[in-house]
């Protein structure tokens, strides 16, 4: 499978590269201290179109492939991780905005997101659903032309500084499973809702928590898709989100690689570079190649969404190889800096904490080993690991 990018990719990437190493990457650290985003950053990476290209022109994007999002939601990852939420929520929540949500809503959404007026959050985790992300507790009942939501959503990325969340609430039965769940698009501000942020160990910029519904009145026309189909619209985009977050991660292990290259040569011990020594180049070189295969693969992923075809077991595979590629590679970056990589002068630190959340969210590895599975061999995996 060929990944030749064309012209309008290409001047995608260098836009995103050129914003990412100029805009970003030199304010990092810093962000992680402010615990959230710069929201004229957001407006300026909505007017270069880097928030989600992917999105259909008429609403705010440009029409772009899913390669074209990969290779940006890459170049804004390899600058600042947490940055690219942005870009991963934009595509996710906007593209099921766009396909399901009523005109009206769509549009008032979907351009704000692609503008960067607009920062969303998914409201799908809860407190004793994880991984098991059908079993909502989170009600919504009819009363009149209104619903109300009560209930708590959990490890909500941007939980303390969306402006809107699409809240996945079960509206039929208790044991109803994924068809008794519904899809609602609420403003953050409205009276009864409230949040709080964790006390994590990376992505403080994204400021991951709990957000609660006490008596939320929604109206129906705020509804996304039809009733008891929200926990199926969400979950068909999530394949793609998989594939992005792989990117996402890769681009920060390529960041500590490139770094990490340029130490070896600059290095001495015992009056040569370090990169000649194989106990150091030789660590590096496996990891820059790891790097470079999950890469790829990220990549067949999204041209074989692009092109209509089956991607759930690629999805998997990267969603689980392209955090633990990164992580371990970030891992051995700063360990070959010694004592300053593990200081806080220097970024790799903060990007292996950074990373390493995205190894648990939208699927965990033993979670993506099981779809693999199920998709390698069929229903049969999974029958056996119910055993």
């Amino acid at each position: 499978m060929q990944f030749e990018l064309d012209e309008v990719t290409e001047a995608v990437r260098e836009t995103a590269r050129r914003f990412a190493e100029e805009k970003l990457a030199p304010h990092y650290q810093s962000r992680e201290a402010d615990g959230r985003f710069d929201r004229d950053l957001l407006l300026e990476m909505g007017a270069l179109g880097l928030v989600a290209p992917d999105l259909p022109e008429q609403l705010g994007g440009i029409g772009a492939p899913g390669l074209t999002q990969g290779v940006v939601i890459e170049e804004i990852g390899r600058g600042d991780l947490n940055v690219a939420y942005v870009q991963l929520l934009g595509s996710l929540i906007g593209g099921v905005m766009a396909e399901h949500a009523p005109d009206d809503l769509a549009a008032e959404a979907v351009m704000g997101i692609a503008e960067g007026r607009l920062l969303p959050a998914l409201g799908l985790t809860e407190p004793r659903g994880g991984t098991d992300a059908a079993n909502l507790q989170l009600r919504a009942r009819r009363d009149g032309g209104d619903w109300v939501l009560d209930g708590e959503k959990a490890s909500i990325s941007c939980a303390n500084q969306a402006d809107a969340i699409l809240v996945a609430a079960r509206t039929g039965e208790p044991d109803s499973g994924a068809r008794g769940v519904t899809a609602f698009w609420v403003d953050m501000n409205m009276p009864g809702v409230s949040n709080t942020a964790y006390d994590d160990l990376g992505s403080l910029a994204v400021g991951r928590g709990s957000v609660w519904f006490d008596g939320v009145r929604v109206p129906d026309s705020r509804r996304v898709g039809d009733e008891g189909m929200g926990f199926v619209r969400v979950m068909q985009g999530f394949d793609y989100s998989r594939a992005l977050i792989a990117l996402m991660c890769l681009g920060s292990a390529r960041a500590s690689i490139d770094e990490t290259w340029a130490y070896t040569v600059e290095r001495q011990a015992f009056d040569r570079p370090l990169a000649e020594f194989q106990g150091v180049s030789f660590p590096l070189a496996e990891a820059d190649a790891q790097v470079r295969a999950a890469r790829l693969l990220a990549y067949e992923c999204l041209a074989l969404r692009d092109a209509g075809k089956p991607h759930t077991k690629e999805a998997a595979m990267v969603k689980w190889m392209g955090p633990k590629v990164s992580v371990d590679a970030i891992h051995q970056c700063l360990l070959t800096h010694g004592h300053l990589g593990y200081s806080r002068d220097l970024p790799h630190q903060q990007r292996l904490r950074d990373v390493m959340g995205l190894e648990i969210g939208d699927g965990t590895a033993q979670v993506s080993k099981l779809i693999i599975a199920r998709e390698t061999v069929g229903r049969a995996a999974v029958q056996y690991a119910k055993k």
